[in-house]
This record gives structure tokens, sequence and C-alpha cells, in this order.
């Protein structure tokens, strides 16, 4: 609910698009603050404002912030109290962080819980780092970054974390889009965390290749308290896996599954099994491989049923075997809409979709859901002899994240 006394009362109103839901939103937040105040200055800043810089103008926002915004969200207040006017700018400048001040944010018990063995723990969240090294070509981070990555000061994020512990946090999510960009600091961090805080649970995201990268990592992060890593499989298809830039194949994926059962670690893959070259052969294949490592409990129902998104300035737009299948951009959606050259692919995605939809709305487990999943890709039902882990013994947000 808007603050409408002091919308009013604003020379400035900035509005933060960290993701394309927030940017959809901010549409209709800035009908109702131009309705409220129609001289403020308006600004959008954040990963999403230069992604969509003509879609934000046309709702009438004069600055357009992105990357390390910090910096120049002061330099448009000097700019307007100066009389100078608008700035748009994308930085990349590092920074000296301030610790956040997230005091009139509702309290942790109104955020999702973590769910963990029936027991359901207050979640804080903070960023050790920002951007990414690497440039997969669906990533919303690359057209910004393009292929930088920032660091938090480690003594800024212990007490982003002290501040979120007193507040009542009991488990932390590193919200970096992949915290072992830089794994030296990471593990700093953690083992910084766990020596302040022995009880505090938290989890984080990685890279499949980083994963495989840092393995002699992953006991320092099951001895930390790491409760699960997600990491972006995306697909066990290694033509699509070439087309996103993954930089990781099936194998490796299979890999890094097993080093996570040794190691005593909850790994949580995230997937994009619909784009425009996904085949019925491909998403069974990626059901199989699941089904076949255990990880069935370890993925969220919604994930089954994912879309790719190519959003302005979106690397995929590079490829010829991608324009070939959008349509113009919609600027409400703020994408570029497709739809898969075989209807056959298309009619599975709609059925995996509904049952998704009414599985959840039925509170099916995650298994169940997966069950009705195969059956509709395959024709046929699961294999008899298939066995789950108890989902109780695996953590998971009651509110998925991914990436």
């Amino acid at each position: 609910m808007l603050p409408s006394v002091q919308v009013q009362e604003a020379d400035l109103i900035a509005i933060y698009v960290p993701m394309h839901t927030a940017t959809r939103l901010a549409g209709a937040v800035l009908e109702r603050v131009r309705s409220l105040n129609a001289r403020a200055h308006l600004c959008c800043y954040g990963l999403y404002a230069p992604l969509n810089d003509a879609h934000l103008r046309s709702l009438g926002v004069q600055s357009i912030l992105g990357g390390e915004f910090e910096g120049a969200l002061v330099r448009l207040v000097d700019s307007l109290a100066n009389g100078a006017g608008s700035l748009s700018e994308t930085s990349l400048e590092r920074q000296a962080f301030l610790v956040p001040d997230r005091g009139r944010l509702p309290v942790l018990e109104r955020y999702p819980k973590l769910v963990s063995n029936g027991v359901k723990s207050r979640v804080g969240y903070t960023e050790a780092s920002r951007g990414c090294k690497h440039l997969c070509r669906h990533c919303p981070v690359v057209p910004v970054y393009q292929g930088s990555f920032r660091v938090v000061q480690a003594d800024i994020v212990m007490e982003d974390i002290r501040r979120q512990v007193a507040a009542g946090a009991e488990h932390i999510t590193f919200g970096d889009p992949d915290f072992l960009n830089g794994p030296t600091h990471g593990q700093r961090i953690v083992e910084r965390l766990h020596g302040e805080f022995p009880s505090i649970t938290y989890d984080i995201t990685a890279k499949v290749e980083h994963l495989l990268k840092h393995r002699n990592m992953l006991p320092t992060l099951r001895d930390t308290g790491c409760l699960f890593v997600i990491s972006a499989v995306e697909s066990v298809q290694p033509d699509v896996l070439e087309r996103l830039d993954k930089g990781h194949t099936s194998a490796d994926f299979i890999e890094v599954a097993g080093l996570f059962r040794a190691a005593g670690l909850t790994l949580t893959p995230t997937f994009l099994p619909f784009t425009p070259w996904t085949t019925i052969e491909g998403f069974q294949a990626l059901l199989d491989a699941v089904r076949r490592l255990d990880l069935v409990d370890n993925v969220a129902p919604v994930q089954w049923s994912l879309r790719l998104l190519i959003p302005s300035g979106s690397r995929l737009l590079e490829l010829e075997d991608t324009r070939r299948y959008i349509g113009s951009f919609d600027g409400q959606a703020l994408v570029y809409p497709w739809r898969h050259p075989d209807s056959e692919v298309e009619a599975l995605a709609t059925r995996v979709s509904t049952i998704v939809r009414s599985g959840l709305r039925a509170k099916k487990s995650r298994s169940a859901i997966f069950h009705d999943i195969w059956e509709a890709a395959h024709g046929s039902p699961l294999p008899v002899d298939y066995r789950l882990l108890p989902r109780t013994v695996i953590p998971y947000m009651e509110e998925p994240w991914f990436c």
C-alpha cells in the first residue's frame, strides 16, 4: 500500500525493479504515483531498469539507473537539487557498501519460511556479491553486467546478517546470482557466519560448472550449516544447453548430484524445461534423470512447467535460431513471445502447467505431482519400483526461489 502523504510531498520517487515480476508490477505503481503527484521526478533502478528503458519511459519514468546503482542514486539527488535534471546510467563502479537499513520492511514472520524436518524457520536475506562473470545467454544479469561481478565487503555482509538474526532470522538466503563467483570471499563469509552463529543455517546459488570446479568446498558448506544449494541445471538436452551457453553438460549435472550425495549436502536443481528447442524425448529424459538421481523431492513443482523468458536485451536474440520463433516484443509482458514449432510439445507444456497448478491447489506432494507429469509425458505410469526419500528430510522454502 502506497504511503499517500509521502508520495504527494516527494520531489523524487524511485522504484526498485530487480526482477521481471517487479518491473511488471511497477506499471500500476507508477500510474498511482502519477495520480497522486504529477510533479515528482520518477526513477526506476535495478537490474531490469536498463533492460526495459523504453517501456519504463513510456510510463513516465525520467531516470533509469542500472548495475551498481547506489552511487548513481546519490548523483541523481544532487543533480535534481542543482536543477540539472534527469540521469540515466548503468554503472559497474566498485563501491564501499553501507549496511542495508531493513528497519521499515515487514517483520520476518510475514515472509515465506524455510521448512526442514517439518519445522518452519524465519528466513533472512543478504548478498555477498552482485553480477556474474559468466555469459549464459538466457540470464538477465548478462546484458547489464557483461561478465563482471562485484563483491559486497565481508564486514557489511556480516553486520547485515547480525541485524537480521537480532530481528529473528534463523536461516539466511544468500541471493547472489552465483555465490561461487568469488569462492574465497564466499568461504570466508560462511566460516565467519558459522563461527558467530553456529545454529544459523543458510543456502546459496551456484552454477553446476562452479560446483565441479570448487568441489573441495562442499565439505565446508556442509560443516558451516548450508542446508541446500540451488543450481540452474536447466536441461539435459545437449543442444539446449549449448544454445543457452550454460557451460556444463548433462554428465556434469549427474556428477554434481553424486558429489552432493557423497558430501551429505542437498542439491536443489532448477530447470527450464520448455524452450523452442525442447523435444518430447528431451523432456522425458529430464524426468528420467531426476528420477534416477533420487532428486524428485528436491525440485519445486513449478520447475516442471517453466517456459523460457526472452526479455529485451537477451543474448538469445543474437541467435538466428531464436529470432525465427519469436514475435514482436510484448510491452505488457516485457518479453518476446514464442510458440513451440511442434504442437505436441506445446500441448505437453500446457498439460504440465495444468498438472502443476491443480496439484498445488490440491496440496499434493512433490512426488505425487511428478507421478502425474511423468504419466502425461510418457503415456504410462511411473515404474512401480520407484522409491522416494521421505519428504520431511529435504529442506525447502514455502515459496521457492529459483534462477
